[in-house]
């Protein structure tokens, strides 16, 4: 037995859940796995994230935050942050995603994640300067940089060979730092990051926003408070319907009437070409260095809005550097012929 699980081992012990029935769920891009556990018709969830690629602490302090705001987050039933385990309250299988494969209503569930993203944002707005014993990362331009440079690092390559991506890097990081003013013309506010449909949960038996269960949380940071929603509905996972995409984003604005319009699309743009920029980044990523293929599917629907972000004016230099230097022709999926095969969508 490997030291790690002599300490899970000893956690469920201590935890009264050594004897249960474990299940383990299907992984992600992350070193994190899930077990759920069964004990005499209880359940429950855990989550093994080893440190320090993990932040299984963030994951806990945020988690307490958002209870404290009155958001359903999983109850902590046990705590080894130093090892990085949690006991968790399982919420079970009805992700958004469950739910729309299923059948339900797509506006629906979409009015409930932006009424839930309303309500954080509200609540974090009045509350934000009294809570000293929970410090949020920022979310700076420094560390934004850093996201889009790993579409330079590992996707440029794929296109233009490691040589040439080498000599446009300097360019496109410039043409970033002149872009990026364009996300904060509004305010900052708590931002998860991961904020869309398969991270949302159904939970039957609660009302309204109470419903909406939120999961991994424990890259939240504060920056500008357009980026949520535009995860939401600039999902690279599934195509949003556009008259949802464009109700969603009304009734975000509706709620709060004091937020310039224009500022409110600037930001918007500015934050979905950077976060799909940095995904292509991630994904090639995955590939290469992890041996793991299976998001290349979601490529075409990345570069598909990354192409919508930049029809923005604020991102007209960056788009004239795309359509030069990565043509149509070249939005390749790394590893497919031709960009076909594995890179299709979903």
């Amino acid at each position: 037995m490997s030291e790690r699980e002599t300490h899970l081992e000893s956690f469920l012990a201590q935890a009264g859940w050594q004897s249960a029935e474990r299940h383990p769920l299907l992984g992600d891009a992350s070193t994190r796995r899930y077990i759920r556990l069964h004990r005499s018709g209880e359940q429950a969830m855990l989550m093994d994230a080893p440190p320090p690629m993990e932040k299984v602490g963030a994951f806990h302090d945020i988690g307490r935050l958002l209870r404290k705001f009155d958001f359903s987050t999983p109850e902590f039933l046990a705590t080894d942050l130093d090892h990085g385990f949690l006991l968790l309250e399982d919420f079970g299988d009805r992700t958004f995603t469950n739910e729309l494969t299923k059948g339900r209503d797509e506006a629906e569930l979409y009015r409930l994640a932006v009424d839930t993203l309303i309500a954080l944002q509200s609540r974090w707005n009045a509350s934000a300067s009294d809570l000293e014993e929970i410090s949020v990362p920022l979310y700076s331009d420094q560390v934004l940089l850093e996201e889009v440079g790993r579409f330079a690092e590992w996707y440029l390559p794929e296109v233009l060979g490691a040589q040439n991506a080498a000599s446009f890097q300097n360019e496109f990081l410039d043409l970033w730092r002149e872009a990026l003013p364009g996300a904060r013309c509004v305010s900052d506010s708590l931002v998860l990051r991961d904020y869309h449909v398969d991270n949302l949960m159904v939970l039957p038996g609660r009302e309204g926003i109470a419903g909406c269960g939120l999961l991994d949380f424990q890259d939240a940071v504060v920056g500008p408070l357009t980026y949520d929603l535009m995860s939401l509905v600039c999902d690279v996972r599934r195509d949003v319907s556009t008259d949802v995409a464009s109700e969603m984003v009304d009734r975000y604005l509706s709620a709060f009437p004091d937020l310039p319009e224009d500022n409110f699309r600037r930001s918007f743009a500015v934050m979905s070409a950077q976060r799909n920029v940095k995904i292509l980044g991630n994904f090639a990523r995955l590939l290469r260095r992890d041996g793991k293929p299976s998001y290349l599917k979601f490529i075409p629907r990345t570069w598909r809005l990354i192409e919508e972000a930049l029809e923005h004016p604020a991102l007209s230099a960056l788009r004239g550097w795309f359509d030069q230097t990565i043509p149509a022709k070249h939005r390749i999926v790394p590893g497919a012929k031709d960009g076909q095969g594995d890179g299709g969508n979903e």
